[in-house]
């Protein structure tokens, strides 16, 4: 039996290093997301870049990202995760809620 994920109470993970790939499919099951292609590479982007700088990308790189990779506009970043960044691509990705963001 899995453990349970340990959250806070705006239920992002309490450490980020307990996510993994069938983490991300929980938290985003709970926000009634059901994980595509795009969103995998947001989220792989997001945490390549968090083990790499030890801190949450800025939404506006995550769009480049996508931009680059699928031809999106900037738009597409909140349909796939359409309660925001913060609210749910950070919490999906298993980042900490961010003290403070620009909305790209």
């Amino acid at each position: 039996m899995p453990e349970p994920l340990r959250l806070d109470a705006e239920g992002y993970l309490v450490d980020p290093a307990d996510w993994n790939e069938a983490v991300a499919e929980e938290l985003a099951a709970r926000e009634g997301i059901q994980l595509t292609e795009e969103h995998w590479s947001a989220i792989r982007f997001m945490r390549s870049w968090l083990d790499e700088r030890q801190v949450a990308p800025d939404v506006r790189h995550v769009i480049k990202h996508l931009s680059q990779t699928f031809g999106a506009d900037r738009n597409r970043l909140f349909e796939l995760f359409p309660y925001g960044y913060v609210q749910q691509t950070c919490k999906i990705a298993g980042m900490r809620r961010p003290r403070s963001w620009s909305t790209g």
